[in-house]
């Protein structure tokens, strides 16, 4: 049985090696196919990671007027936090408040000066409302404004309700991502599809020009998986090699661009590939080797009729 293994190997790598030319054209069009799969991989986490950053930025801030009791404050709070779709509710004082405005402002001696010209804290006390997803959000405004409808006119509680701007950038950039997904998903089944058709025909050239051989193995008694086993082996070797020059192809191109994803996103894309390369491999090694069999197994049913 080992002898026999042994046999298909090598018998499969002859008949790499015995087509070069198309066994080029076949690994050629399956790197490019796997590359492109390892960058929509890279992009869907790099995405990914930039809609995080910017949902975790999201809030909605709920201002006090400042002759607001703090128990009333306390009030709203309480009955924001029993709402289901609320996260997190922080709290900052009229106190806090004017502090983190000095601080912000700290170069800025005309607003300081300005500001101790008044006399009083004109600052009031805020909430800061986090949901446990972006699209309930809507909810927790519609009932601020319920709570601020319910109000006495003599004894305002909430002045006013700010839904920050950045749930439009995570709208756009939700939009954005299932286009590219959308575009990704085609652009990957038409280059699969080649992939395929051309591993196929590769296949299906390798049976044709050892058309005596296998004539001859079938008299002398060799079995099926004896006759196919190196045409499967040969569209495994298309997959493998292709998918070894696809990760060789992307490692220096995630270095380059490394630290720019690290600027602009905050997430560096080299540095996930490398700490994540055992997924990376499994996924294009492993699609590419996939691909080679599913190719030799379509070729080899079609036109290996032992």
């Amino acid at each position: 049985m080992w002898v026999a293994f042994k046999r298909v190997i090598v018998s499969g790598a002859v008949g790499f090696w015995r087509n070069g030319f198309v066994s080029l054209a076949s690994v050629f069009v399956m790197t490019i196919t796997l590359f492109v799969i390892g960058s929509i991989l890279m992009i869907d986490q790099l995405l990914g990671a930039s809609l995080q950053q910017i949902e975790s930025k999201v809030d909605i801030n709920v201002y006090f007027d400042v002759q607001a009791e703090e128990s009333d404050m306390q009030a709203l709070k309480s009955r924001l936090e029993a709402l289901p779709e609320v996260a997190e509710v922080s709290f900052m004082s009229r106190d806090e408040a004017l502090a983190a405005f000095r601080e912000r402002h700290q170069g800025d001696d005309l607003t300081i000066q300005a500001l101790e010209e008044l006399g009083d804290n004109p600052l009031g006390a805020s909430l800061a409302v986090k949901a446990r997803s972006t699209d309930q959000y809507e909810g927790i405004a519609r009932f601020l404004d319920e709570q601020k409808a319910q109000e006495s006119p003599q004894t305002p509680v909430i002045d006013r309700v700010n839904f920050s701007k950045n749930k439009d950038a995570i709208d756009k950039l939700t939009s954005m991502i299932k286009v590219i997904e959308k575009a990704s998903i085609i652009t990957m089944i038409v280059l699969v599809a080649a992939a395929v058709t051309i591993t196929f025909n590769t296949i299906r050239l390798a049976i044709y020009t050892t058309r005596e051989e296998i004539a001859v193995m079938r008299l002398v008694g060799a079995s099926n998986t004896f006759i196919r086993g190196p045409f499967m082996l040969q569209g495994i070797m298309y997959g493998f090699i292709a998918g070894m020059i696809a990760l060789i192809i992307m490692y220096p191109i995630l270095l380059w661009i490394g630290p720019g994803t690290q600027t602009f996103f905050q997430f560096n894309i080299f540095s996930y590939f490398i700490g994540h390369f055992g997924y990376v491999f499994l996924v294009i090694v492993g699609s590419g080797v996939m691909l080679g069999l599913v190719s030799s197994a379509l070729a080899i049913s079609r036109y290996l009729k032992v």
